[in-house]
């Protein structure tokens, strides 16, 4: 498909600090009304970032507000052979995914249905759509089997979650692709462990089991007509997103802009075959920070950036056509308060970036 060209327009990541769907998603469509999301809202039961995606898996058990897998259970073979089925069943036939174990669940993703409901009742204009999918090693790291051990180390167990992640991805863009016809659907892979692979927390993951997995939960995303991006909000190896087929990468610019450029040649790659970035230049992680922060010294923190990477052999027009303003992170942890800052100079920033281009056509 051609790449869609976002010119500097808004997007968020998911997650907000409130407790009711509907004012969720007035909020975002006040903000981002160019590129809404539907909301992720990790103060409720049910919608944590790792917990969100896991239904449908295989030998999932839930008791005393945690979760876990276990695969000694009497019936987990029997599940494992039934998951493998459905999923063959729908690769052939992607008309059967709709009502699939692969689809989003109301019980955990209310959000979702919120925000659908909502544009079809509404008369909104929009340019396109985002949903996001938690990253298979986020996922993976993050549940444990009975014996506490991580399942991203059970091939067998990675293996179904990848799946389990690509298509819960790709029902996705099913459904929002009803909504906007002109252009492609984002869903952003949440994935802060990509870069993290070869520290302490992470021994035994390669590479290669990082890349692969994340491959494809992209390609999930993409072979049913949507855009993939790749969410990271932490700081590392930025090899393995820069040389995946992804098609943006939303990075921390706020904090790690000056490590990310370091993979210069890699950078240089992803731009040039068209990749977008999501500029996350509205830092969400430290509420000190974020107090102290405004438009005017935001975008010209921003402006600063463009121009060091404009160095790298890109005119500041093309730089400016393949970017997103975004926030570094989601702001479900902060208060309401700054979550709504958040999202207002993601807005006051986006504006200007956009006047900025303006004025170099």
């Amino acid at each position: 498909m051609d790449m869609f060209k976002p010119e500097c327009l808004p997007i968020l990541i998911g997650s907000l600090p409130v407790m009711n769907h509907d004012e969720a998603v007035r909020i975002i469509l006040a903000h981002t009304p160019e590129v809404p999301l539907w909301p992720q809202l990790p103060k409720l039961a049910g919608e944590g970032m790792v917990r969100q995606f896991l239904s449908g898996f295989p030998g999932l058990k839930e008791a005393d507000n945690r979760y876990w897998i276990d695969t000694e259970s009497d019936d987990f073979t029997d599940e494992m052979a039934s998951f493998y089925q459905e999923y063959m069943e729908v690769i052939e036939n992607p008309a059967l995914l709709k009502s699939s174990r692969f689809r989003l669940k109301n019980d955990t993703a209310k959000g979702f249905y919120t925000f659908t409901d909502i544009l079809r009742s509404e008369n909104h204009v929009f340019t396109t759509l985002k949903g996001q999918v938690t990253g298979p090693m986020t996922t993976g790291m993050g549940v444990m089997d009975q014996k506490n051990r991580s399942i991203f180390f059970d091939d067998n167990l990675r293996d179904m979650l990848i799946k389990l992640l690509a298509l819960k991805g790709r029902w996705q863009v099913n459904e929002l692709k009803q909504l906007t016809s002109h252009t492609p659907p984002i869903i952003f892979i949440d994935e802060p462990g990509i870069v993290s692979f070869g520290s302490s927390a992470y021994m035994g993951v390669s590479r290669e089991m990082v890349s692969n997995a994340v491959a494809e939960v992209t390609a999930g995303i993409q072979e049913g007509g949507g855009l993939a991006g790749v969410h990271i909000c932490a700081n590392g190896d930025w090899d393995p997103v820069l040389s995946s087929r992804t098609d943006i990468i939303s990075f921390d610019a706020y904090s790690y802009f000056d490590n990310f450029i370091l993979f210069k040649k890699q950078l240089i790659d992803f731009l040039s075959r068209s990749g977008l970035l999501a500029w996350g230049i509205i830092p969400t992680g430290d509420p000190l920070i974020l107090e102290k922060v405004n438009g005017d010294g935001l975008f010209a923190k921003w402006k600063n950036q463009l121009e060091l990477l404009s160095t790298f052999g890109f005119s500041k027009k093309q730089l400016m056509e393949q970017t997103f303003i975004a926030p570094s992170c989601g702001t479900g942890s902060l208060t309401p308060r700054l979550a709504l800052k958040v999202l207002k100079l993601t807005r006051e920033v986006a504006d200007k970036a956009q006047n900025l281009l303006r004025k170099n056509d």
